[in-house]
């Protein structure tokens, strides 16, 4: 045989082998599962990856699926605006996380969920949080958590210049500004005497709405009925107090917060009183927290002596989308993530109040989230943003809302100016009130 047969002899040999371990390789992957059978879509603020990567890998565990996690960006318009992109382009996901306020949003696309849970199943959840799920009928996600605002002070600085919790707005003014000067004459430079979430999105409209409703005929911007009532004596009231907060016991910067930049500042000692959720109790808490054990909580304030404690109504749900293609699955992985044994592991880990009464009075519950024992007050007046009346055009309502509200604290305008718009608007966008569909 010639020296040029070998060398060909030799790289056919070659290319028969490289084509067997291509067949094969190709032939193993055919056979072999998905890598990822579910995809879940969970919020990244806090604690949430952290609790739902647990709650997914125990599943995981349990049943020998397998979960792919997807990040969500943090905030609530910022996730609204993401996903309606992904329903948009197919993209593939099986559950994703939706706010309270989104079912009327995003009902079309939703998977209807009373074909996989029964009314036995859901009789330990609030009735309340199962009503605002159900559009038209149709059940669109499953109580994930609760949410609800209160208010966060530091124990020791109360109890240091013999000042009490306040009750109402105008004493968390007066107190907030007494020792705020106080520990500045000391050396505490830094420090403020309250920060909220002030940025221009869904979180300022809750705060909003909180100082609003707690004030007595203050309203809740729209009524049950659809009729826009944001423009009055008492909401004005309170849009301009908080004014007033900025650059005095709030900085002007308060303006551009978040709920982590809220919670970092008051976390490293920079605050006295702090507006948040339910979930800031673990993390100020926390071993490398400036602050921790010298934190108490409480009811948001009152508006005046005739005002009541509230707080924005708020958490999260877990829904299918109707592209999914493995429903039945994802609602077992729902079944799981919302069960007793779960839930509780998340409020104890992860400081989430439970979507079910039973777990309220769970005493290691209790223990270890002493701000449950408030909730449930707080929870029976909370303030509702107005979704469920505004159907699909709540985005709309909300970034009108929360736009004129934010030029009035930064001073472009006056509260009273900033109403009149708000009203305008909405009943443009719902023809005086009477249609919302």
């Amino acid at each position: 045989m010639s020296k040029l047969y070998r060398i060909q002899f030799a790289v056919f040999g070659l290319l028969l082998i490289l084509a067997a371990g291509v067949f094969e390789y190709f032939s193993e992957k055919k056979n072999q599962k998905p890598e990822h059978i579910l995809t879940i879509a969970c919020g990244m603020e806090g604690l949430e990856e952290s609790t739902c990567w647990q709650g997914v890998r125990a599943w995981e565990e349990q049943t020998g699926h397998r979960v792919k996690i997807i990040p969500e960006p943090n905030g609530s318009t910022e996730r609204l605006s993401l996903l309606r992109r992904r329903l948009l382009m197919d993209r593939h996901v099986d559950i994703y996380q939706i706010d309270v306020i989104w079912p009327g949003v995003l009902a079309d696309c939703l998977e209807d969920l009373n074909q996989y849970f029964t009314k036995e199943d859901l009789k330990d959840f609030f009735p309340q949080l199962i009503e605002n799920n159900t559009v038209k009928g149709r059940l669109v996600a499953i109580p994930f958590f609760v949410d609800v605002g209160f208010l966060y002070y530091r124990k020791d600085l109360l109890q240091r210049y013999s000042q009490h919790v306040p009750r109402t707005w105008a004493d968390l003014e007066k107190v907030a500004d007494y020792i705020m000067k106080a520990e500045r004459a000391k050396g505490h430079k830094n420090i403020w005497g309250f920060v909220f979430q002030g940025r221009a999105h869904e979180l300022l409209a809750c705060n909003a709405l909180e100082w609003i409703y707690s004030h007595k005929n203050g309203g809740m911007v729209i009524k049950p009925n659809g009729e826009v009532s944001i423009n009055n004596p008492s909401a004005r009231s309170a849009i301009e107090m908080a004014r007033g907060w900025i650059g005095a016991i709030a900085p002007k910067s308060v303006l551009r917060y978040d709920q982590e930049d809220c919670q970092r500042l008051f976390q490293s000692g920079g605050a006295v009183f702090m507006r948040h959720w339910p979930d800031a109790w673990t993390l100020v808490n926390a071993p490398n927290s400036a602050v921790a054990g010298n934190v108490g909580v409480a009811p948001l304030p009152k508006g005046g002596k005739n005002g009541r404690h509230t707080g924005a109504l708020g958490g999260w749900g877990l829904a299918i989308t109707k592209k999914s293609k493995n429903k039945k699955l994802a609602a077992e992985l729902i079944r799981f993530l919302t069960s007793f044994k779960e839930l509780r592991r998340r409020s104890r880990v992860g400081g989430y109040i439970p979507p079910i009464k039973a777990l309220f009075k769970d005493p290691a519950v209790l223990k270890a989230n002493p701000l449950f024992q408030t909730t449930e007050l707080i929870l029976r007046e909370a303030a509702l943003r107005p979704s469920r009346q505004t159907g699909a055009h709540y985005p709309r309502v909300s970034l009108i809302f929360q736009q004129a509200i934010h030029t009035a604290l930064q001073g472009e305008r006056s509260a009273e100016e900033a109403l009149i718009q708000i009203e305008k608007q909405l009943n443009l966008l719902s023809h005086h009130g009477t249609d919302w569909s």
